[in-house]
């Protein structure tokens, strides 16, 4: 599946778990926040599609990926991304205990 495709996807999957998502400009990485009360995700634009699948990605582990009906195809693309992002947090901890 191309990344492109993925990324709408899982901003569709991230709305039906309740959050609406911007798309802005800056030096900001991207994350999820909660503004007046509503669950928002910032995304940065000018950041890689992969970078913004992972933001994605991340968030929907939160919301409970057994919340929502992922299609078979993004489900097998949300689990490699997991993966990665673990094995990422693994090694960043690691390194901050050195």
């Amino acid at each position: 599946m191309k990344v492109e495709k993925l990324v709408l996807e899982l901003e569709s999957l991230c709305e039906k778990g309740g959050y609406s998502i911007r798309k802005e400009r800056g030096s900001f990485r991207g994350d999820q926040c909660l503004f007046e009360g509503d669950q928002l995700i910032v995304i940065n634009k000018n950041r890689p599609v992969e970078s913004q699948a992972a933001i994605l990605a991340k968030i929907i582990k939160q919301i409970g990926p057994d919340e929502l009906f992922i299609k078979p195809a993004v489900r097998r693309e949300l689990e490699s991304l997991w993966e990665k992002l673990e094995k990422f947090e693994t090694s960043e901890k690691h390194f901050d205990s050195e």
